[in-house]
């Protein structure tokens, strides 16, 4: 089923016969705050992931073990639920029962079933950017060999950055600046065994690495979709791994708008209605597309802090078709609280210090494990400036300490 265009006009009551429902299909902390969101519009939310302590399913009012990726798993799950909405909150997902619910109409899934398969991967996203839209990207080699990942150098020169093709995340990104680091790089990006391609990219001299939600819903005035823009998001990482990100991002007004019909021409040929979180590399008034998010984006935690709505809070309202309100309240920042390490066992030290920092607050995820480079948490802080929010976000966070054992 597609969205009708028409706003949802009637909610029922969760864990009750009449109850609006949502599959969410992936428990980490996206669907944590998806859930929360979705709860206080008074939808009921089915949380599925392949271990039973994802942090969604500690607030979800049910809770399911599955492998999202496995279409007999899927199916099974929506024949026992029947769900109003399907949402999937992961890269991954078993796309072919998405198709299969959307031509049956027995539920819709969000934003579309292409648009959840089209951005589960590099490759196909770049061929729908750049060849399909025309969107300005960067010059890149898609590769299967290693043979074929050192001609691409040959072909696009150094620097350039290699990443898995099957993946939009930011793991296993690897810079190579000169021949001597290829083979390396190869065994990098390449987990050992798969046969999965691999991307590489000339590397762009940036200023500054955006994202733009777009927020696609039901405009009350025309009733007709249309897309509103969260202010331009800031982040940094660090070893692949996002370590901050702020809102607003001051652009000129050819880049602020050039990063906005970058935006909405993606968000537009994916369809449906949500968030998209679209990312882009800015230089001076040029941006250059990167990815895009089919859901709430990791860079946008932020806005639990500057918006009046959050990205999550803005994903349920769109689903619904409710009106949009993407008005920021604050400058802010958010610092991730990552894991040095790998246990089963963790907790966490330092809160008062921590939250001893002005107009700071903290999300702990509820992750039962760690690893190196796992995101366990984020501080957020708000402030007068931009620059005085992410010192403040710093400061906060190195107080607190994730605790392995």
């Amino acid at each position: 089923m597609t969205f009708p265009l028409a706003p949802t006009d009637r909610i029922g009551t969760p864990m009750s016969g009449n109850a609006t429902t949502v599959l969410l299909l992936g428990s980490g902390e996206i669907g944590k705050e998806l859930t929360i969101a979705f709860q206080r519009l008074g939808l009921e939310v089915h949380a599925v992931d392949r271990k039973s302590d994802g942090p969604a399913h500690q607030v979800a009012q049910y809770q399911y073990v599955a492998d999202v990726s496995d279409p007999e798993q899927v199916r099974s799950l929506v024949r026992r639920v029947r769900p109003d909405f399907v949402v999937p909150e992961i890269e991954g997902t078993a796309v072919e029962v998405l198709r299969e619910i959307e031509e049956a109409g027995s539920a819709v899934v969000v934003p579309t079933a292409r648009a959840c398969e089209l951005t589960a991967g590099r490759e196909s996203l770049r061929i729908t950017a750049a060849e399909e839209l025309g969107l300005p990207t960067t010059a890149y080699e898609v590769v299967t060999t290693l043979e074929e990942f050192a001609a691409a150098f040959e072909e696009l020169g150094f620097p350039c950055v290699a990443k898995p093709a099957e993946s939009s995340g930011g793991r296993r990104h690897v810079r190579v600046d000169s021949a001597e680091q290829i083979e390396r790089a190869w065994r990098s990006v390449r987990e050992p065994g798969a046969e999965d391609s691999v991307i590489v990219e000339r590397f762009v001299d940036f200023d500054d690495e955006i994202t733009i939600l777009a927020v696609r819903s039901v405009d009350p005035a025309t009733g007709e979709l249309a897309t509103w823009f969260c202010e331009p998001i800031g982040h940094r990482h660090e070893d692949g791994v996002l370590a901050e990100s702020w809102q607003p991002l001051h652009l000129s007004e050819a880049a602020r708008d050039n990063a906005r019909s970058v935006a909405a021409r993606i968000s537009n040929a994916l369809g449906g209605r949500g968030v998209y979180g679209v990312e882009m590399f800015v230089a001076g008034d040029d941006v250059y597309f990167s990815s895009v998010s089919s859901r709430p984006h990791d860079t946008g935690t932020v806005t639990l802090a500057t918006q009046r709505f959050s990205q999550f809070d803005l994903h349920a309202r769109a689903i619904l078709g409710l009106p949009i309100d993407v008005t920021l309240t604050s400058p802010g920042a958010a610092a991730n609280l990552v894991a040095e390490k790998s246990s089963r066992i963790v907790s966490y030290s330092g809160f008062a210090e921590c939250l001893a920092v002005p107009e700071t607050d903290v999300r702990i995820y509820g992750k039962p494990t760690a690893h190196a480079g796992r995101q366990m948490g984020v501080v957020l802080t708000t402030a007068e400036t931009v620059e005085q929010a992410r010192e403040n976000a710093r400061e906060a966070a190195s107080h607190l300490t994730v605790e392995t054992r």
